[in-house]
C-alpha cells in the first residue's frame, strides 16, 4: 500500500476513533510526593509537597460510573506521581482496583523498587510498568538528582524483566547531555535482557523550562530520529520507539509502530492529584474538565473534552498553512498552552531544516 493511501486510511481510523472516543486508559495522579529531584520534572515534584496525597476512597467513588458504560478489564488505570511507591498503602489500592474489575500498572523511577515491593505489587494484581532510564550512570544520576538512582533503577528493571507475566517498558528522555551514548545505552539494556524502550524529548515545561541543556537542536532531534529507525531496522534484539509526543513527517512508520496519534482526551484520561479530570497529565492543567469532587467523571469523559477531539483551533500560528496539518492535527496536546500557542514549534520541520 502506498504512503498515500496509508495516510488517508489513518486519518479515517482517528476520526473514528475521536467520535467512539472510548476510554481505555486512565492515569491517577496519586501523590505530588517524589524521593528524587528530577531536573525535568513538568510537576517540580519533591519530598514535601502543597497538596495531600489523594484518598483511595475518593478515587474509587469517582471510577464507579465506568464500571457501568465500559466492560470489565478494558480500562486499565496507571497509578503516577510524583513517584506511586513512597504510598504506603499502594499494593492495597492496586488489589482494590483489580477486585473492582480495573487493570492496573504504575509509572515509577525505580528508586524503591526492591524485591518486597515487586512481591508486593506482584501479589496485589500489578499487570504493567514503566521504569525511567534517562542514560548511563553519570548522566542519568545527573537528570535525576541523586548518586545512587542508576544503580537503583538497573535493579528495579532486573526484578521486572525476570517476571514474564508483567508488561513493561523502560522510557528515556533524550536531552544535549545523553543523546551521544544512545548506542552504548541500547547495548546496555539489551545486555539487561530489556526488550521495550521507549524514547522521549523534553519539552520546556516544569523545571525543563530554564534548562537549556535539556533540549535537543535540530541535528540532534534529526540524529535521534536517525538512530531509532536504523535501531528498529537493522537490530531485532530491543524494540525501541519514539513516544507519541509529535508528529516526525518523514521519519512516521520508521520510528514507531504506526502513525502520530495523540490519544488525550480520546482514549486517555486522567484524575490528577487535586481531582481535575484531564486527559494526559502533561498537558496544561488549565485544560481540566471538570473535578471528581463536583462532577461526574462518566459524563464529563463523555459530554467535554471538545477541545481535545476537535483540533481545528490549532491550525494557526505555525500550522496555519501547514500542508501536513491533517496527519499532524496540531501534534501532542502537552505542546499547547491556553493561549493556543505551541511551546516547542513542529518536530517535523525541526528535522527538515
Amino acid at each position: 500500500m502506498n504512503n498515500s493511501l496509508t495516510k488517508y486510511f489513518h486519518r479515517f481510523f482517528r476520526k473514528n476513533e475521536t467520535e467512539l472516543h472510548i476510554l481505555n486508559y486512565l492515569f491517577w495522579e496519586c501523590t505530588w510526593r517524589c524521593n528524587l529531584a528530577c531536573g525535568h520534572c513538568g510537576s517540580d515534584c519533591k519530598a514535601g509537597s502543597i497538596f495531600p496525597d489523594m484518598p483511595f476512597d475518593d478515587f474509587l467513588n469517582a471510577i464507579q460510573p465506568l464500571k457501568k458504560a465500559f466492560p470489565k478489564n478494558s480500562i486499565t488505570v496507571n497509578i503516577m506521581g510524583g513517584e506511586p511507591l513512597v504510598r504506603k498503602d499502594l499494593a492495597q489500592c492496586g488489589k482494590k482496583l483489580r477486585d473492582e474489575g480495573f487493570r492496573w500498572g504504575i509509572v515509577t523511577n525505580g528508586y524503591a523498587y526492591d524485591e518486597a515491593m515487586h512481591a508486593k505489587l506482584l501479589s496485589a494484581g500489578m499487570g504493567s510498568i514503566t521504569v525511567s532510564l534517562d542514560g548511563l550512570e553519570e548522566n542519568h544520576n545527573w537528570l535525576r538528582n541523586n548518586p545512587k538512582s542508576f544503580q537503583k533503577a538497573v535493579a528495579a528493571l532486573e526484578l521486572i524483566v525476570a517476571c514474564p507475566r508483567l508488561n513493561y517498558d523502560v522510557v528515556t528522555c533524550v536531552h544535549q547531555k545523553n543523546i551521544g551514548e544512545l548506542p552504548q545505552l541500547k547495548e546496555f539494556l539489551i545486555s539487561k535482557k530489556i526488550k521495550n524502550w521507549r524514547i522521549f524529548t523534553i519539552a520546556p515545561i516544569g523545571r525543563a523550562a530554564n534548562n537549556p541543556e535539556m533540549l535537543l537542536t535540530n541535528e540532534q532531534t534529526r540524529n535521534l530520529m536517525n538512530f531509532i529507525a536504523e535501531t528498529r531496522e537493522n537490530d531485532s534484539r530491543i524494540n525501541v520507539y519514539f513516544s507519541c509526543e509529535s508528529y516526525v513527517g518523514e521519519y512516521e512508520k520508521r520510528v514507531r509502530d504506526s502513525y502520530f496519534f495523540c490519544r488525550a482526551g480520546i482514549n486517555i484520561g486522567s484524575v490528577l492529584i487535586d481531582g481535575s479530570i484531564s486527559a494526559c497529565p502533561n498537558i496544561d492543567r488549565s485544560f481540566a474538565q471538570g473535578n471528581i469532587y463536583r462532577d461526574n467523571l462518566l459524563d464529563v469523559w463523555e459530554n467535554r473534552f471538545d477541545i481535545m477531539r476537535n483540533r481545528t483551533w490549532c491550525k494557526s500560528g505555525i500550522c496555519k498553512n501547514c500542508r501536513d496539518f491533517k496527519n499532524c492535527n496540531g501534534g501532542a496536546m502537552h505542546l499547547w498552552t491556553p493561549k493556543k500557542d505551541c511551546i516547542l514549534g513542529c518536530t517535523a520541520q525541526k528535522i527538515k531544516s
